[in-house]
């Protein structure tokens, strides 16, 4: 009955509200139709024909009755003046959007999730509770683990594309970023403040006061190795997932800086949202950030800014801000890649020859088709850092700094009592009791310290080097 009070209430009403409320209210619905974002319409058969001189093209039926059985395709040259109409995207032009459902959902249930993490915070502020359990935990990790599940959907897709080498592109940057994370993970706490490793050591000397009255304490070295190349696996296949949203990123934000070419608050705005994943991995490496920030040299000494807590507090609040901002840039590159369209009918007109009038509006019809698409790979990975940095302060414990907060020490690991021999009827509680002890000795608030902190480094860092890569293959390789 620990469990049940006023969290229970709130996660309940939480998702009636986001069930029943779907159809009428959804933030992810208003942020693509809403008005402020517009579609090119592809053009039809007249009016391609009427650009290029021809006469109408005639229908099946009339070619019937003419004696003409040829079905040639209809054709224009590259060189017509075609200007694309646009129309503002409406509920009803969304629904033929692939993965539009996918997308609604999961940004609705990322929303409902902040809400009701938000209100636990509060709640455990005032309140107090101590042996309530916080449910926005559960929500963040439901979040985190939608998020995985969406971009393996769309990584997924690509995997089914047998042209445009996307497969190879996935596979190649999964091998890459399982080189990195290897590396990541050896570098000394001295460069990179995960706090991993002495999250791992509290884990062991916990686990070793269980385990070696059982004789099992060789069991150690070898759960803190396959812990690792657990987390080197999972870093391959995160990074894998992102490949394909940091190379939409870079495209998206160089066709958003056109855009934005005589408004320059839109463009500090566009350069600090591609910036924050480069902050965001500048913020754990030790050097950088805590030595620089929390001393300052004062003649021949040296004086302390900020207390370690203090930086982890601003630390957090930083990530949150920098996720925010790039969620305001989310429309800008969002019309930006809506003008794809626009931008291909301009390098058609520049090219010789002729081209089917179907590969023309397919190209059109493509490209708005799969704005969910690239809304999901905007949206995914700041939802995902974001989750992890709200795991990483409650779990962690750590504090938002907005009110006094009594110190949390980490409780003495619980030592499981052993089992009775020679019970034929094994007592139940005492099993419950034993398992509650090992989980308490593996997941404590230093070990999930490290590992989130690890993981929302880990997100930001691959953001960083797929975004990089796509700003040099779409300036460079791109255009020659």
């Amino acid at each position: 009955m620990a469990v049940m009070g006023v969290q229970v209430v709130v996660t309940l009403l939480a998702a009636s509200l986001m069930q029943k409320m779907a159809p009428h209210c959804s933030f992810a619905r208003w942020l693509l139709c809403n008005g402020s974002l517009y579609r090119y319409k592809h053009p039809s058969d007249e009016e391609l024909c009427a650009l290029a001189g021809k006469q109408r093209p005639k229908s099946k039926r009339d070619r019937k009755m003419n004696g003409m059985m040829e079905d040639k395709p209809l054709s224009v040259p590259r060189d017509i003046n075609l200007q694309l109409d646009t129309s503002p995207i409406t509920a009803v032009d969304a629904l033929v959007l692939r993965y539009f459902l996918e997308y609604q959902w999961f940004v609705d249930f990322a929303v409902y999730a902040g809400a009701v993490y938000v209100f636990s915070e509060g709640y455990f502020c005032l309140v107090s509770p101590t042996r309530e359990t916080n449910l926005g935990v559960l929500w963040c990790l439901l979040t985190i683990v939608f998020s995985v599940k969406v971009f393996f959907m769309v990584m997924r897709h690509y995997f089914r594309s047998e042209e445009g080498g996307e497969r190879s592109v996935c596979l190649t940057f999964a091998f890459f970023f399982l080189l990195l994370a290897m590396v990541a993970l050896v570098v000394r706490e001295d460069y990179l403040e995960f706090g991993l490793e002495a999250g791992l050591a509290g884990v062991t000397h916990n686990l070793e006061t269980i385990l070696k009255p059982r004789g099992w304490e060789w069991t150690l070295p070898l759960a803190k190795l396959g812990f690792k190349l657990g987390l080197v696996a999972l870093c391959s296949f995160l990074g894998a997932l992102l490949t394909f949203p940091g190379l939409r990123l870079a495209q998206t934000h160089l066709d958003a800086l056109r855009m934005a070419a005589d408004k320059p608050l839109t463009q500090v705005l566009l350069h600090v949202g591609f910036v924050a994943p480069v902050l965001v991995v500048v913020m754990w490496v030790r050097p950088l950030s805590r030595d620089f920030l929390l001393q300052a040299p004062l003649g021949k000494r040296t004086v302390q800014i900020l207390s370690d807590s203090s930086f982890d507090t601003a630390r957090l609040w930083a990530i949150v801000v920098l996720s925010l901002l790039r969620l305001l840039g989310t429309r800008h590159h969002l019309q930006a890649y809506l003008g794809l369209a626009e931008r291909w009918v301009q390098r058609m007109r520049k090219e010789a020859g002729r081209i089917p009038a179907l590969e023309i509006q397919q190209k059109i019809t493509r490209i708005y088709c799969y704005v969910s698409v690239v809304s999901l790979q905007y949206l995914g990975p700041i939802i995902l850092t974001l989750h992890c940095v709200l795991l990483l302060k409650t779990l962690g414990h750590h504090s938002w700094g907005l009110y006094p907060e009594s110190p949390t020490a980490s409780p003495a690991a619980p030592v499981a009592p052993p089992r009775p021999e020679g019970d034929a009827g094994e007592d139940v509680h005492a099993v419950v009791q034993e398992i509650s002890g090992v989980l308490g000795c593996i997941f404590t608030p230093p070990f999930f310290r490290g590992l989130f902190s690890f993981l929302t480094w880990w997100v930001a860092a691959c953001q960083v080097v797929t975004s990089l890569f796509g700003l040099y293959f779409h300036q460079y390789l791109a255009a020659s």
